[in-house]
């Protein structure tokens, strides 16, 4: 894959809303595959300062939580994403 990531985006995004990858004051959070059922727990979150850290991540498994204008973020899988990058070619998660 080459070139930066510009965008990563939610392949079926909710109610046709644009959802972002939520950023907080740490950075971008993401689930850790290897807590399971409880990735979502905020105490299992890992965060990222950049894009293409979060997108080296995806690919290792790791899920993004995703928030759209007046709607809660939600914690999304990786094969739900896909990741832009500025050469203008898109990767989705499948390996």
């Amino acid at each position: 894959m080459n070139g930066r990531v510009s965008k990563i985006e939610r392949v079926s995004p909710r109610e046709g809303r644009t959802e972002e990858p939520e950023v907080t004051a740490r950075g971008y959070r993401l689930g850790n595959p290897a807590h399971g059922n409880e990735k979502h727990h905020a105490k299992n979150s890992v965060y990222v300062r950049s894009l293409d850290e979060a997108a080296e991540l995806i690919g290792k498994g790791y899920s993004l939580w995703m928030a759209a204008k007046g709607k809660r973020a939600s914690l999304i899988s990786p094969q739900s994403l896909r990741i832009l990058r500025n050469d203008n070619h898109w990767a989705d998660n499948k390996g």
